[in-house]
């Protein structure tokens, strides 16, 4: 990694990737749907705390980056599953999709959920939710979701289980650049952390996970202490003003879902990397920087 001021993850691979697709000598890959979710619970002072985990450093791409739980749309999430809540076609207003492309990013946040926290957002009625997910029936069940030997819609209609829309609030949306060779289009949800449910470190993908208040979190990727992608940083930032949970969930719906993607352009030899309406990510990337341009991997959180 790129050495930096603060915590903001930056491949060294990235100007080469950057200057050959200014060149036209890269074609950007289309991006894959994704959801990632922010997990809160109320600390009683100083605000929520948020659920992060840190990626392993052995990690291809933001090897030792702070994130959230997600991944990738599946396309088996776009099969009927028990649904409470929002409608679909709400989801699809809210979301600028289609109805069946809203069912299948909101099951992919409820899914990777549980699969890299053990959370769930569902219940057997509209009314309720799972109270514990701790047994070893459901770290079976959750090891075959990751596997993708069981489908989410067959695993809630297993359990006769309804996936709880209405636990979910869209945040934000942020589309990974056109230089890198792995793509996500990542829709960012906020939901509370299930009452007597905790969080599991059970990420394949991670060496820690943490709750912290989005101010200590902005505090040490600030100092250089915590490695977070763009996406992550501006999340946490955008939720320091709320005093409570719920106070972050009525705010959701005024949350402007404007894909977010960066810009990057040659200035007098100078690569000028932004993200439209996020001044602090701007860098200004000398051509000597230049590293090798070949693939790193991807994450959508």
């Amino acid at each position: 990694m790129a050495s930096t001021t603060n915590g903001q993850w930056y491949p060294p691979e990235w100007p080469a990737r950057i200057r050959a697709l200014t060149n036209g000598e890269l074609t950007p890959p289309a991006p894959r749907r994704a959801a990632t979710v922010l997990l809160l619970r109320d600390t009683g002072t100083g605000g929520p705390a948020v659920h992060m985990l840190r990626r392993r450093a052995s990690m291809a791409f933001a090897g030792g980056a702070y994130a959230y739980p997600g991944g990738s749309v599946d396309p088996r999430d776009e099969r009927p599953v028990g649904w409470a809540g929002p409608s679909r076609a709400q989801w699809a207003v809210r979301l600028g999709v289609d109805p069946a492309t809203a069912q299948a990013i909101v099951c992919a946040a409820v899914r990777e959920t549980f699969e890299e926290s053990g959370v769930l957002l569902a219940g057997d009625s509209a009314r309720t939710v799972v109270a514990d997910t701790t047994g070893p029936d459901w770290a079976a069940d959750r090891a075959a979701l990751v596997a993708h030997e069981l489908s989410f819609a067959d695993f809630l209609a297993r359990r006769g289980l309804v996936l709880r829309s209405d636990l979910l609030a869209a945040w934000a949306r942020w589309i990974t650049p056109e230089f890198e060779p792995r793509r996500y289009d990542t829709f960012f949800f906020v939901a509370a952390l299930p009452e007597g449910q905790r969080t599991l470190d059970v990420s394949t993908e991670a060496d820690r996970t943490v709750w912290i208040r989005p101010v200590q979190a902005a505090a040490g990727y600030d100092r250089g202490d915590l490695l977070m992608m763009p996406p992550t940083i501006s999340t946490l930032r955008a939720l320091e003003p709320y005093g409570t949970v719920a106070d972050a969930l009525a705010a959701a719906p005024a949350q402007d879902l404007t894909p977010v993607l960066a810009r990057a352009r040659l200035v007098d030899g100078e690569i000028v990397l932004s993200w439209p309406g996020h001044d602090e990510f701007t860098k200004h990337i000398a051509t000597a920087d230049d590293g090798p341009a070949g693939p790193s991997g991807g994450n959508p959180a």
